[in-house]
């Protein structure tokens, strides 16, 4: 029998939805999974034939030692999603990499440590006119902390937001307010194996006053994903599999699509690290994602 780690950390786990539902169909598909943290010192990473990232999200404010803790398991085993994933998708400036494969996302700006917020800011806003607002946040990051939307008139406050970021030597991501947003929300499509399982609908998060609605648990609700809901988050995987140079779809991954201006669906984020799956939303979808994991196990 296959022993897997689940791998979450102590403030973590409370709030990870998934995991029961997970342990569960791991056990009925005949893999021995347990709980354990990154953190933990004495855990032996060697003794599991698989390490599975779930919600070790305390990495957000420790991403070296996060990082160097995954290389330190891919040494000693199997750890999905592969390190490479990690590196790359748990930083934001993949946004570029995903528009030069020719996926369609939300505009992206970049402004790096050492630059000067105000032309910065100017310089996007002069790139998109038709734009009202405009969302700041850390490339780096989960819990929406430091995410803020800000006017096109209210650029003192967005010009010292981005300042603060970079003086704490964040790199920060500048994209246009989509509207439709606070009509929609967002779609967040899941996937094992590159094989699409289920999606949900979020409401949306960043208030007009400037407050931030973290999503919870009752925010969101099941949904069918549509045909061309399901093509864009299909490209922007198999564009992430491309650039990495990975020879198999990924294991698990979550493409969180909102509705650009035009109507057409855009890639807002992708969370192929340690995403929640909303396992608890879709019947069946846990004990898909367990058959998968056997299956990579198996071959």
């Amino acid at each position: 029998m296959n022993r897997i780690a689940l791998v979450t950390d102590e403030a973590s786990l409370p709030i990870d939805y998934d995991m029961p539902l997970l342990l569960d169909a791991c056990q009925e598909t005949g893999l021995k999974a347990e709980t354990c943290s990154w953190e933990d010192p004495g855990v032996h990473w060697r003794g599991f034939d698989a390490v599975l990232l779930r919600s070790p999200w305390s990495y957000v404010e420790r991403l070296p030692d996060f990082l160097a803790w995954c290389e330190s398991v891919t040494a000693l085993t199997r750890l999905f999603n592969p390190l490479r994933v990690s590196r790359w998708s748990l930083d934001k400036h993949y946004m570029a990499d995903l528009s030069a494969h020719g996926v369609p996302v939300v505009p992206s700006g970049f402004v790096g440590p050492g630059a000067d917020p105000f032309p910065a800011w100017r310089g996007f806003l002069a790139e998109h006119p038709g734009a009202g607002e405009f969302v700041v946040k850390p490339t780096v990051g989960a819990y929406s902390k430091d995410v803020r939307r800000f006017t096109r008139s209210s650029e003192p406050e967005a010009v010292r937001h981005v300042s603060r970021l970079l003086d704490k030597g964040r790199h920060v991501l500048l994209q246009p307010y989509v509207e439709s947003v606070d009509r929609d929300g967002e779609t967040d499509l899941v996937y094992f194996s590159g094989v699409y399982s289920h999606a949900i609908r979020k409401s949306a998060m960043l208030m007009p006053d400037g407050t931030v609605n973290v999503p919870t648990f009752e925010s969101r609700r099941a949904r069918e994903a549509t045909e061309d809901e399901r093509a864009v988050a299909s490209a922007a995987l198999d564009a992430a599999v491309s650039h990495l140079g990975l020879r198999r779809p990924l294991l698990y991954a979550r493409v969180d699509l909102i509705r650009g201006a035009d109507r057409s669906p855009v890639v807002l984020e992708v969370e192929l690290c340690e995403p929640s799956l909303n396992l608890s939303f879709a019947e069946g979808s846990a004990l898909r994602f367990a058959r998968a994991l056997a299956d990579r196990l198996r071959s």
